[in-house]
């Protein structure tokens, strides 16, 4: 099962060539980060508690977001200079800057909705033209090869069109589920830095076989600078935090994960599939959030203390012990998805069904569909007012 873990057709020292990519990000997003938080405290731009969803003590910096986006900027920009030009290299450096100018577009409208909270639909529509910036350079996902098993004629033009809205998709999806798992200190940036070294080790398997020109350096070099900006982040967020990555930080790590995960889907619906899984706990948290909203009659876009991070704290968890632990559920994931990129693509899909139908059985069966106490103070200020 795992003797072809490392390819033959390119050796390791092929993808440490990207190296400094990681250094880069990490260090500007570490001095970035840093006067981010100098400025947000200079100018008052910081998160005050509100006693309901938001529980912090005192005002906390905001623009943490602007520091990665630096870090993760300055690691892309690098990686162009890094990378060797040989055939295929202008696909490359397209598909990179593709990257990051939809990364740009997320983190922007971001910043302002932290600065001025926009309208759902103002954000939603601006994650749309994020995404637009992945199909311009032809990051979408390879539907043909869904379709190709089952032998069924499927118009040119359709295939373009699902593709695209797969794109929208993962976009919105990604992006919204990171935003609601920035709930906790250093909750989300640790999340995601899980999730993309286990991207990375994805990564570095498909590159050693050589399994694409294009997509292989493209993936290595974004997930370098997406773990190094998030590292570079860390430090000041774990807690207790000295700045928070607001909605422009979130949904700019949500976004460029979403990119992530669709150049997976260039030739195998295996890789596609595992990439999901190892997004699989910002997913949980999604679906939960959700569904106990629509079952308690909640609105499904105002925002409470009801997902798992905060059931975990008002059950009496420490705030240190409810991150480690949904650490270790994103490294559980990470895990599951890694192992079952390994064997046939029909098999690993049926324990991913296992997975997450236990994933929900047990939500479930702990209660964590409910809303009560603390869970429910946003709801019961509405009804009060």
């Amino acid at each position: 099962m795992f003797s072809e873990l490392i390819g033959d057709e390119r050796p390791i020292s092929w993808v440490l060539q990207f190296w400094p990519v990681l250094l880069v990000s990490f260090t500007v997003s570490l001095i970035a980060t840093s006067l981010c938080k100098k400025i947000a405290i200079r100018f008052g731009i910081v998160d005050k508690p509100d006693d309901l969803v938001k529980t912090h003590k005192g005002p906390i910096a905001y623009l943490g977001g602007l520091g990665m986006m630096a870090g993760l900027a300055a690691g892309i920009m690098i990686s162009i200079g890094v990378y060797s030009i040989h055939e295929g290299s202008y696909r490359v450096v397209s598909m990179l800057f593709g990257i990051l100018a939809g990364a740009v577009i997320a983190c922007g409208i971001g910043l302002v909705d932290d600065l001025m909270e926009i309208k759902p639909f103002q954000k939603v529509l601006g994650q749309l033209i994020a995404a637009l910036m992945l199909v311009m350079v032809g990051i979408v996902p390879n539907l043909e090869m869904f379709i190709k098993p089952f032998d069924i004629y499927v118009p040119h033009q359709i295939i373009l069109a699902l593709e695209v809205i797969m794109v929208f998709v993962f976009v919105l999806g990604a992006t919204n589920s990171l935003n609601l798992l920035d709930g906790l200190d250093g909750l989300c940036g640790g999340v995601t830095a899980i999730i993309t070294v286990g991207m990375l080790l994805l990564a570095v398997h498909l590159a050693t076989w050589s399994f694409s020109d294009t997509g292989d350096p493209v993936r290595i070099i974004v997930c370098f600078a997406l773990i190094g900006c998030v590292c570079g982040f860390l430090p000041f967020n774990r807690y207790p935090a000295k700045i928070f990555m607001g909605d422009a930080g979130s949904m700019l790590l949500g976004f460029v994960a979403a990119a992530i995960m669709i150049l997976f889907g260039e030739n195998n619906p295996r890789w596609l599939m595992a990439s999901i899984v190892l997004f699989g706990l910002p997913i949980l948290d999604t679906a939960v959030a959700l569904v106990r909203r629509l079952i308690n009659r909640h609105p499904l876009f105002v925002s409470d203390r009801g997902h798992i991070y905060d059931q975990m704290i008002d059950r009496g968890m420490s705030l240190k012990k409810t991150v480690l632990i949904c650490y270790l559920l994103a490294l559980l994931y990470a895990v599951i998805g890694l192992l079952m990129s390994q064997i046939r693509t029909r098999y690993a899909a049926v324990v991913y069904v296992i997975v997450f139908t236990v994933s929900g059985l047990v939500v479930w069966k702990k209660g964590y569909l409910k809303m009560e106490g603390l869970r429910g103070a946003v709801k019961k200020k509405t009804d009060d007012a």
